[in-house]
């Protein structure tokens, strides 16, 4: 294409030549301008009846924004009804927490506090009413408070339990020689050294030499020596004064001041001081008094009652030890 451009007098001309590209990049520059001329029209135009309320443009302004309420609205019933089906499953939950918080509690000993109890609630659904956030921020408050009351009471269950389990590693339950058979048990018997009767302080555990003694409970070794009697000697404190002692070992894997697992291998069996051949002598003393040992292993056997372990620890008469024999 080619244009020519001349004066009013026709004094100057002057001739345009436009190709096909240059042509489309002109018709789209037109298209363009002519496009934000008439938006910016419109914009004017809209917004000036929009601020006067002329008929047309009210109306059609009034149109939109109800439309837009229309959709802002059920927008916001719908997420109110989801989150009011959330706020009652939560609630279902909180009540099992709560049925289940009794019982945990019932088992650990601890009386729980007057709590605000859900209501109960049920029955035909009647009217679908959605419910306002007011009532929805109501509920939720009360679900806040009820939570922070369940994690009070689930905190004092746990420390109780807590406590309960570590009183329970500290006593001495475990056997001391993984099956091991009883030899020799507590209480007066015949010396087997000078045939003279004597009080048996602990249990006997025959077994080959080099086998795994095994600490009967968590505690501080607080003795690791050797002893006329008792050979080889381990003694563990489990505080509370309650303290095991393994005798006769041929090995030790501890020394004082150590601590000790439940279970852990603190020696090996030996034959070590007086004794007539290897097995491991295992005692136990409350206060210095010793104890049937039986009685704290047969209790690790069976489910754990506040009477077996008020029996294990009752200490015997200082009376009735006039003579000690470690063998």
């Amino acid at each position: 294409m080619q244009l020519i451009i001349t004066d009013a007098w026709l004094a100057k001309s002057r001739a345009i030549y436009l190709s096909g590209t240059r042509l489309v990049v002109a018709g789209m520059l037109c298209a363009l301008a002519l496009m934000l001329v008439s938006a910016g029209l419109y914009h004017w135009v809209f917004l000036k009846g929009a601020r006067e309320g002329w008929p047309v443009i009210g109306a059609l302004v009034k149109l939109v924004v109800k439309d837009e309420f229309d959709q802002r609205d059920r927008f916001l019933r719908e997420n109110l009804d989801a989150m009011a089906r959330r706020v009652g499953e939560m609630q279902a939950k909180l009540i099992q927490m709560e049925s289940l918080g009794e019982r945990v509690s019932g088992l650990a000993g601890v009386s729980p506090p007057d709590l605000k109890r859900l209501p109960g609630s049920g029955g035909a659904l009647v009217s679908g009413r959605t419910v306002t956030m007011e009532e929805l921020q109501d509920t939720l408050s009360d679900l806040d408070k009820l939570t922070d009351q369940r994690v009070d009471l689930l905190t004092v269950m746990e420390s109780r339990l807590f406590d309960e389990k570590i009183k329970k590693m500290l006593v001495p339950t475990q056997e001391p020689v993984a099956g091991g058979n009883l030899g020799s048990a507590f209480g007066w018997r015949i010396d087997p050294l000078n045939g003279r009767s004597a009080l048996h302080t602990g249990l006997d555990f025959p077994s080959e030499p080099g086998t795994a003694i095994l600490s009967a409970a968590g505690g501080v070794v607080v003795t690791q020596e050797y002893h006329p009697a008792y050979g080889n000697m381990v003694d563990v404190d489990h505080g509370n004064e309650l303290l095991t002692r393994y005798a006769h070992a041929s090995r030790v894997m501890v020394k004082k001041g150590d601590l000790v697992k439940r279970g852990q291998k603190i020696a090996e069996v030996g034959s070590t001081g007086r004794s007539t051949g290897p097995h491991l002598h295992f005692e136990v003393l409350v206060q210095g008094v010793y104890q049937d040992p039986q009685k704290f292993l047969t209790a690790g056997q069976q489910v754990p009652t506040a009477p077996v372990v008020v029996s294990a620890l009752r200490p015997l008469s200082r009376s009735a030890v006039p003579q000690i024999r470690a063998d």
